[in-house]
């Protein structure tokens, strides 16, 4: 009996040793995961960034409601050159948006010191230019959730569109002989006095390709891994064209 007590509680201490020597392993798997997740800086304060439309799509809330929203490739945007008011008359921070395939010289030579070649810059103010360097990156998480935004950008070209389209007209009566009067803008002015067609009067014309801004629009989702942003409702342009975000008061 004491023989086979001793043959059991070795098994015990053989099994602990193994319990423990297992342990660390478990935690090295763990901390390796935890690293692997990317990390972003803290946003610096600024007035907001380029992005790209993706395209329009429904996003569903944690209470059940689908929002409408437009989906916003933010950044990641590349500080080109910080302005100063010493050098500059103003101080603001020029940040480059998607790779160029090509450029001429005068540019490249500019945005060598970032580090990279951009197609699209703009410039941003911001309170604090000690938070800008040359070369930094700013990530979607410059964006919060139920922040207000407004976003700018060129609206869909339509080419020469007549007055109904382009200005909303009725037309002409649609009966009563009217044969060729359907969509007639009317009267444009009268005769005899002023005798002449106010500057300004709608007609028909060039429709669309005007820069548009669609203020009151909310971030529903701001996603810095994927470099992605939705924003409720629409926003001017078609899809990949480019349009600049900013923080509304």
């Amino acid at each position: 009996m004491e023989e086979q007590e001793k043959q059991e509680n070795s098994e015990l201490e053989s099994a602990g040793d193994n319990t423990t020597e297992n342990a660390p392993v478990a935690e090295v798997e763990e901390t390796s995961v935890a690293a692997a997740e990317p990390e972003f800086p803290d946003a610096p304060e600024m007035e907001g960034l380029i992005a790209r439309k993706v395209g329009m799509t429904t996003y569903y809330t944690d209470d059940g409601r689908a929002v409408p929203v437009t989906a916003l490739e933010v950044g990641p945007c590349v500080v080109t050159q910080v302005k100063t008011a010493a050098r500059n008359g103003y101080e603001a921070v020029q940040v480059g948006f998607l790779t160029a395939k090509s450029l001429n010289k005068p540019l490249a030579g500019h945005m060598e010191r970032s580090g990279g070649r951009f197609s699209h810059l703009q410039e941003f103010s911001v309170k604090d230019l000690g938070q800008f360097e040359v070369g930094q990156k700013i990530f979607a998480n410059l964006f919060e959730v139920g922040e207000m935004v407004k976003v700018s950008g060129i609206s869909k070209g339509r080419g020469f569109s007549g007055g109904v389209r382009r200005h909303g007209f009725a037309g002409g009566p649609k009966t009563h002989g009217q044969s060729d009067r359907h969509r007639a803008p009317g009267s444009i002015g009268a005769g005899s006095s002023p005798g002449r067609v106010w500057p300004g009067t709608k007609m028909a014309g060039h429709y669309g390709a005007a820069t548009i801004t669609q203020r009151g629009l909310k971030i529903v989702l701001a996603d810095p891994q994927r470099n992605l942003v939705l924003v409720s409702g629409a926003v001017p342009g078609h899809k990949n064209s480019i349009v600049r975000i900013e923080k509304q008061a």
